[in-house]
């Protein structure tokens, strides 16, 4: 049942009173410790590095192919072993011509021995056989070795691989951290901005509605603080979008991430960096000259697989038949075809070559000689391209610290000057348009000053990631 508001007893509205304020208390220290816990789970770069690595899908596949060529290493290492074939058979059969016939190794084919019947008999008989054989290729001119240096050198590709997707990954990452960072401090600028607009507002329309001000000024100043909230929001999705783009390249989609700044606004890198973008151990310049070695180990392959092989051969086998060797006529009893009856062994020496695919091997080494060409130019082309960003990165690093020199003054100037407009303002000696354009130029200053400090990082960051050496840029950051 619902009772009127106007019967509420006065005892029933102080024990309301009394339980909204306790309620108030507990959500407004609730809404403190969920801030405070807030904060100090604000990962560092360090922590969001770590935690791309472990859990980026991407470079959990070049893994993958790290573990694939290793197993393929192994398997080509079994081409060093001897081969050996076992075979077990018993079979039912006819003997028009083919006196207990037998299946080969690895084959359907029938084999035939023996003359041919007269009369054809549709009469069959049991008969078995077991062989054994093994081969070892004693002398391969170099075929097996040059089968293992190519899984060998496809791993140093797969390795070099993963270590320079791992590498640029780390790029990405610490420059989203950055990005995000600086939207944070955009939104921070433009929060302040539209406090100071509102404030404005409030004196503006104060005067206005006393007679002191025009009406015009209500009208701008309500401009003013309707673009400085567009502003706001427009840094704000901003923001949240590189919230989105860094938690993805760590592993995990998460919408409220904070970072921590670490410092990065109240310091400059420091100290001269001397430094060879030529350098091998860049890992993308690695990653080329894997493929150099990969194309070079395949040629070898391909040109000593046109070259002959000595094995040293043994084999052994059983045989049972329903024949008889006397008159080629039927055993009394069948089944005795299928126990062993006779055997035999051989053994030797047996020397093999392809010529023909000689003459095709020829011309797939040459083939390969012209993919070797290619990965060499590819690389040569990835070092002039690295040497070209580590030039830019260099020039773009020394204007991003001079203007980071300047944006001080530049924000003191404007500072001063939106002051001095103000009490210009409310002493009647300036206009509102005077006003707000200094307003502007404020808003301006203070972004300009953190986005150059934010340049300063990031052109630090594309110089590491042009040497291949990433203790440059976290060298300075720690």
């Amino acid at each position: 049942m619902i009772y009127p508001h106007f019967l509420e007893s006065h005892q029933q509205r102080s024990t309301s009173t009394k339980y909204r304020r306790t309620t108030g208390w507990l959500l407004w220290l609730s809404a403190g410790l969920l801030t405070t816990q807030a904060v100090a789970q604000q990962p560092t770069l360090n922590q969001v590095l770590d935690q791309s690595v472990r859990q980026y899908p991407f470079l959990k596949s070049k893994q993958a192919e790290v573990s694939s060529a290793e197993r393929r290493l192994q398997a080509s290492r079994t081409d060093l072993l001897p081969i050996v074939m076992l075979q077990d058979q018993y079979n039912y059969a006819t003997s028009n011509s083919l006196n207990n016939s037998f299946f080969p190794n690895e084959g359907t084919n029938i084999s035939t021995s023996g003359g041919v019947r007269p009369v054809a008999l549709s009469q069959a008989s049991f008969g078995s056989y077991t062989s054994a054989s093994i081969e070892w290729r004693a002398i391969a001119f170099g075929r097996v070795k040059a089968g293992i240096n190519v899984a060998k050198a496809d791993l140093q590709r797969s390795q070099a691989d993963y270590e320079n997707e791992l590498f640029q990954h780390q790029v990405r990452t610490i420059d989203a951290y950055l990005l995000l960072l600086i939207n944070q401090k955009l939104v921070q600028i433009q929060r302040s901005n539209l406090d100071r607009a509102q404030t404005f507002k409030r004196v503006v329309d104060s005067g206005v509605r006393s007679g002191m001000r025009a009406g015009v000024d209500s009208a701008l100043a309500t401009a003013e603080s309707v673009r400085a909230r567009l502003l706001l929001l427009e840094s704000q999705q901003r923001e949240q979008v590189q919230r989105l783009r860094l938690s993805e390249l760590a592993g995990q989609l998460q919408s409220g991430m904070q970072v921590d700044s670490m410092g990065f606004y109240t310091s400059i890198p420091n100290g001269v960096f001397l430094s060879d973008s030529l350098s091998p151990k860049n890992p993308t310049l690695r990653l080329f000259q894997s493929q150099i070695n990969l194309s070079a180990a395949r040629s070898l392959a391909t040109q000593r697989s046109g070259m002959p092989l000595i094995s040293l051969v043994g084999a052994g086998n059983a045989r049972g038949s329903g024949f008889s060797n006397q008159g080629d006529v039927f055993l009394n009893n069948q089944i005795n075809g299928l126990g062993y009856q006779v055997g035999n062994y051989l053994v030797g020496v047996v020397a093999r070559w392809n010529l023909t695919n000689l003459l095709r091997a020829h011309q797939d080494y040459r083939a390969d000689q012209f993919q070797i060409e290619r990965s060499r130019q590819l690389f040569n082309t990835q070092r002039l391209q690295i040497s070209r960003q580590y030039q830019e990165a260099e020039t773009q690093y020394q204007v991003a610290l001079e203007q980071a020199r300047q944006a001080p003054i530049q924000l003191r100037a404007a500072r001063q000057a939106y002051n001095q407009a103000k009490s210009r303002y409310e002493s009647g000696l300036t206009d509102l348009p005077t006003l707000l354009q200094s307003v502007l130029t404020l808003n301006r200053a203070e972004v300009d000053g953190y986005v150059s400090i934010s340049n300063v990082w990031r052109y630090l960051l594309l110089k590491a990631a042009a040497e291949g050496d990433l203790s440059l840029f976290m060298n300075q950051v720690n």
